[in-house]
């Protein structure tokens, strides 16, 4: 007997057992909405009093369900709407859990956040034992934590490390390794899914718990030790003021342990509290930013086979390995077999970190080709060219190459600054060039900044995004002018950070300031990462462009070999493994008031000026770059959203005084007050 709900269709079988298929119409994946949880109470309750022989909940699409409808977050206002929403989660997976029958979640694709948390509620699970699978709780990336009874369930399941690890990164783990920790009972192929659930709810096997020795942490003498761990672990990566949280979910551990109804409870007030809190808003508004931006890409318009990456250094050699990671054919040219060996220890290196398996490690190997005469040009579906920023020297390279490139084929430069209209000169169809920006470390970065003109060829522009969607990377449309967004809107605040340490604060109190404002990484550490002679080259460009000073302290340390991260010296010394030595402030180190306020106020000066130019189409598009392409602290939403909420007038005047202070450099871009008879 088949029973259909709107997204959940019923059959009964044979032996009695219930498969409760869920597959929401219209869409492309799984998620735990408000008419999906109703529906599902309604059909538990029907099973309470039909006693069948077993249940097991699968999907009909490519995952299983991939948390809860975070568009529902957006539509709460209060505390009490929150604790309504959590309730009706956490009374659901209750009654899933109380089902008087064994019941068994079979878990392919993603299964994420509520929908790990559905799985939970079941007897038992069972994974498809396939890469593609993925468990976890992510739900401290969007500023909250588990709140339909993971934080009940995990850790009497998998014990409090790992299951407090889990939930304090987001990280999600293979079939496999959620096998190791017992989070699911079995890791199979997906032929085998029903078969597997069909014996667990014949044979009924004790359920799964943590072990003795899992469990120890979780008494009550040793979890107040074990928590000031974990929060010292956690303070590490976010600050407490900033990212509230980890900390919320270490306290409801930390005091009730594995009481499981104290702990749903508290479950549901934390994250009542922070689910209407600026931190978690803003960064829902990251997730839909990060939507937006996957969806400018359609994979469906173009889809390359062959890629080759023209200049092998640090730039153009991981660019090339993450194209073969991402299962490309690539080849790599260079002119110098000792760059091209680099690549590829580089590359393996890569490849062993993310892909483990010595299998897929080689075939990524096999991918990537080391091209010293630059045979793959002719098949190359896409051709990236990444050699140094010289506007000279790339357009003696486009002469060379474009007779030699197939008809159609994508010509991309990874140019930083150089604007496409100037690199275009050297072409005959100089239409066909697109900028494919990527930034450093291309392994880490998501964002791509997709560069063109307003003669660019429109098909080239689809193509470019496209291709960035087919390397799991995110596309941002800018028109080209010089630095383009990110790096343009970055360099005022790396050179202001450079100004301050000519002046004579230590790098390591610059960068604590830019760390007190919530950004990942403080400004000199970033400088040296990225290469203080890139800097410098950028710079020179704007203050070309845009008028924008160099400091003499920048030319100094290039000038001198100290090139930062990469030479071994920048403003910081580094270790063998890259750390930076001295890079922690000292008590009692002067740092001026108006230190943070210098930094911050030139970047927002100059994403103003951007969105005033039109470098972007609009302000969350400014926001997404500047969030994905620099890492500007997330929890703040993007310097437009920022501006948004500390107010325009506060920061205006802020930009006024320092003006008054330290010169044109601070002088307010005119977008900042509305003009005169004009509503804000």
């Amino acid at each position: 007997m088949t029973t259909k709900n709107n997204n959940w269709q019923r059959e009964t079988d044979a032996e009695g057992i219930v498969w409760l298929t869920i597959d929401l119409p219209g869409s492309s994946t799984n998620t735990l909405n408000r008419e999906v949880l109703e529906e599902l109470d309604g059909i538990l309750a029907e099973l309470e009093a039909q006693r069948p022989t077993g249940l097991v909940i699968q999907s009909a699409k490519s995952n299983f369900i991939v948390g809860a409808d975070i568009k529902e977050f957006t539509r709460i206002e209060t505390m009490e709407q929150a604790r309504e929403l959590i309730h009706r989660g956490q009374a659901v997976v209750n009654r899933l859990e109380n089902l008087r029958c064994p019941t068994v979640a079979l878990i392919h694709g993603f299964c994420l956040g509520g929908g790990l948390e559905l799985a939970l509620g079941c007897d038992y699970r069972v994974a498809d034992d396939d890469q593609d699978t993925r468990l976890g709780l992510p739900e401290v990336r969007l500023g909250i934590h588990p709140g339909f009874g993971g934080v009940a369930r995990l850790p009497r399941l998998v014990g409090a490390t790992a299951a407090m690890d889990m939930m304090l990164t987001g990280r999600s783990l293979s079939a496999r390794a959620a096998s190791k920790i017992g989070l699911v009972d079995y890791a199979v192929p997906r032929r085998h899914l029903q078969r597997a659930a069909r014996q667990l709810i014949k044979t009924q096997p004790p359920k799964r718990r943590a072990g003795r020795l899992s469990t120890l942490g979780d008494t009550a003498l040793l979890r107040p030790l074990l928590a000031r761990v974990l929060r010292k672990k956690v303070a590490a990566r976010a600050r407490p003021e900033h990212y509230p949280a980890p900390y919320a979910l270490i306290d409801i551990w930390s005091e009730y342990g594995t009481d499981k109804p104290a702990v749903l409870e508290a479950e549901e007030q934390s994250v009542a509290r922070l689910i209407v809190g600026d931190t978690a808003r803003n960064l829902v508004r990251v997730f839909f930013l990060q939507e937006r931006l996957k969806s400018l890409g359609d994979k469906k318009a173009f889809t390359p086979r062959r890629i080759h990456v023209i200049g092998g250094g640090v730039m153009g050699g991981d660019i090339a390995a993450w194209c073969a990671l991402r299962g490309l054919q690539v080849t790599v040219q260079d002119r110098s077999d000792v760059h091209l060996a680099r690549v590829m220890e580089r590359a393996a290196k890569l490849f062993r970190k993310k892909l483990r398996k010595p299998r897929l490690i080689q075939q990524a190997l096999d991918r990537l080709m080391p091209d010293r005469r630059g045979e793959g040009l002719a098949q190359a579906d896409v051709v990236i060219e990444a050699i140094f920023e010289n506007v000279e020297a790339k357009q003696n390279l486009y002469r060379e190459i474009e007779p030699r490139m197939k008809p159609g084929a994508l010509l991309a430069t990874n140019t930083s600054s150089i604007p496409l209209q100037v690199l275009g000169e050297a072409l005959s169809d100089p239409k066909r060039l697109v900028g494919l920006h990527f930034f450093n470390p291309v392994a880490k970065m998501q964002l791509v900044e997709i560069v063109t003109t307003a003669d660019t060829n429109a098909e080239a522009a689809t193509q470019a995004a496209a291709f960035t969607r087919h390397i799991d990377r995110l596309p941002l449309p800018v028109n080209s002018s010089p630095g383009f967004l990110v790096n343009r809107v970055l360099m005022p605040y790396l050179l202001e950070a450079v100004t301050l340490e000519a002046e004579g604060l230590a790098p390591k109190v610059i960068d604590a300031e830019a760390l007190r404002f919530g950004m990942p990484m403080g400004p000199i550490l970033l400088a040296d990462t990225v290469g203080l002679d890139i800097c410098l080259s950028v710079a020179e460009i704007l203050s070309k462009e845009l008028g924008v000073e160099v400091p003499a302290r920048l030319r100094e340390l290039v000038k001198a070999g100290r090139l930062g991260k990469k030479s071994g010296h920048g403003f910081y010394r580094y270790d063998k493994q890259g750390k930076p030595l001295g890079a922690k402030p000292g008590r009692g180190e002067y740092c001026p008031p108006d230190t943070q306020d210098r930094l911050i106020s030139r970047l927002l000066n100059e994403a103003l000026a951007c969105l005033r130019e039109g470098v972007v189409a609009d302000a969350d598009l400014l926001d997404a770059g500047i969030i994905f392409g620099t890492g500007f602290a997330p929890f703040r939403g993007g310097p437009m959203k920022y501006i948004e909420q500390t107010g325009r007038e506060k920061l205006a005047a802020k930009m006024a005084e320092l003006h008054k202070k330290y010169g044109d450099r601070f002088q307010a871009d005119e977008s900042w007050l509305p003009a005169p008879g004009r509503a804000e």
